[in-house]
């Protein structure tokens, strides 16, 4: 029997954070859903979704390193903040949506690195059969239908990467510096030598006019504004991370701020480069670059760039997978999950029994969910938690006795009844719910066209959630009951 603690140890420095962050930040975000949100919701505007998703999510970001600079014992990013400030009852509702965000990002991540794989072996003669990388309930023209094949490819990546991230966080962060910068150079060449071959006339309109709710116009820019927002989910890893970093109040800071600057960056470069060479209604594939690529006439440099996106895709999943195993730890530590998750190996750092099950789970899913409802499921689960992190703010800084953090949000704010009114929380409060509303509305839509399987899927989780959650008390510090 191998040898098993209850903490976590801390080994990760403000690099090992950034790259974390960028890890989990870049990825997705650029090589799968800018061809989603511009063919289905923004075309060329999508750009401008992800500056409007990088303000929205740099309100909640300032948030988290408030938090984290003032909290730096917190085990589970927003979770153990919650936990802090709100009571086990409020931690746990932020813990299960956190862990639908987490679980259904790495299976949209491990879909779309199935896509890019296929591109990349194509190039070398080689085809994956489409029974082994279709996932279970497919979306086609009529919505989503129910098929006889599973995703098996994205299956196994799931499962190798719980593999590397059940040796240890610190082989897994240097297995995650690696990814981010390779992925980030063949970012780079991309962006230097697609501007060169752009045609402008692809991006008129900008922001084509309205086809239905939710598709082109302004409610569509929103929309693909709350879908692109999933691409920031590195703000909540690394907030995760505090509880294996040497310096959480001054790391997790410069982690959070320094990922989001990268990314946004890239993403809009990125964007407006693959919106100048392939017409956007045409970006609705899983591997959006390799098509923007192939637009070039340059073979060679389009398995380049396919393999720079495996490496990106490969990081995202990783971190993703570290994000929610840390957050199961923290909630097993708690009595919110059995007691087995919150064991770690003295061996390596590990908690592997959190690992396998998550990794399990995340793997199940990518068989089974197409990327598009995948997507849909995980802003619900991202906003949720962003609008726990903002007034946990509002309620720890409204307090007198507590001290004043080493990072604190900027901007005016006023004390009333206990809580503080910041304008960065309020902020972040006001566009997380924008963004909830958008996707909750369309999920309706899609529901009242026959549609029914991502609004029935969301429903049933949180059926769950409050069956498991029932006995647990506002107070209460553990949830026995639970856990045994």
């Amino acid at each position: 029997m191998p040898q098993v603690s209850s903490s976590l140890e801390r080994r990760l420095g403000p690099v090992s954070l950034l790259m974390m962050g960028i890890g989990s930040v870049v990825g997705a975000g650029i090589y799968v859903l800018p061809g989603l949100a511009a063919a289905e919701y923004a075309g060329p505007a999508v750009s401008l979704a992800f500056v409007l998703a990088a303000v929205s999510c740099g309100f909640t970001g300032l948030c988290y390193a408030e938090l984290a600079a003032a909290v730096p014992a917190a085990m589970g990013g927003a979770y153990g903040y919650a936990r802090q400030v709100f009571g086990l009852k409020a931690a746990w509702w932020v813990g299960w949506m956190l862990m639908l965000e987490y679980a259904l990002a790495g299976s949209a991540i491990a879909v779309g690195l199935t896509g890019y794989l296929g591109g990349f072996l194509e190039g070398f003669g080689l085809h994956l059969p489409d029974s082994l990388t279709r996932s279970w309930i497919d979306r086609t023209a009529q919505g989503f239908v129910v098929g006889a094949h599973l995703n098996i490819v994205a299956f196994l990546l799931v499962a190798l990467f719980g593999i590397v991230l059940s040796r240890g966080v610190t082989q897994a962060a240097w297995a995650n510096a690696l990814l981010v910068m390779l992925k980030l150079g063949v970012l780079l060449l991309f962006v230097g030598v697609g501007v060169t071959h752009i045609d402008p006339a692809l991006w008129h309109p900008f922001l084509p006019p309205a086809e239905s709710p939710f598709h082109f116009g302004w409610l569509g820019l929103l929309r693909a504004v709350a879908v692109v927002s999933f691409a920031y989910l590195g703000f909540d890893s690394i907030s995760i991370a505090a509880s294996e970093a040497r310096n959480p109040a001054r790391d997790v800071p410069f982690g959070l701020l320094g990922a989001l600057a990268v990314s946004a960056v890239l993403y809009v470069a990125v964007s407006l480069v693959m919106t100048g060479l392939v017409p956007y209604r045409a970006l609705d594939v899983a591997n959006p670059i390799s098509l923007a690529v192939k637009a070039l006439g340059y073979p060679a440099f389009s398995l380049i760039l396919q393999f720079g996106a495996l490496m990106g895709l490969g990081s995202v999943l990783l971190v993703s997978l570290y994000g929610q195993s840390r957050i199961c730890f923290a909630m097993a530590s708690d009595g919110l999950m059995p007691a087995r998750m919150g064991q770690v190996s003295a061996r390596n750092g590990a908690p592997v029994a959190s690992v396998i099950i998550i990794a399990s789970s995340t793997a199940l899913a990518a068989a089974l969910l197409p990327i598009a409802m995948l997507a849909d499921l995980v802003s619900v689960g991202t906003m949720i938690g962003f609008i726990a992190i903002a007034f946990a703010v509002m309620q720890q800084r409204g307090l007198s006795s507590v001290p004043t953090a080493r990072f604190r949000a900027p901007g005016p704010g006023w004390h009333v009844k206990g809580l503080w009114l910041g304008l960065v929380p309020m902020f972040a409060i006001l566009t997380s719910m924008i963004n909830l509303a958008t996707v909750t509305s369309d999920l309706v839509v899609q529901f009242r066209h026959g549609q029914w399987t991502p609004l029935v899927f969301l429903l049933l989780y949180i059926g769950v959630g409050w069956f498991f959650g029932r006995g647990i008390k506002a107070g209460s510090s553990r949830a026995v009951d639970f856990a045994s």
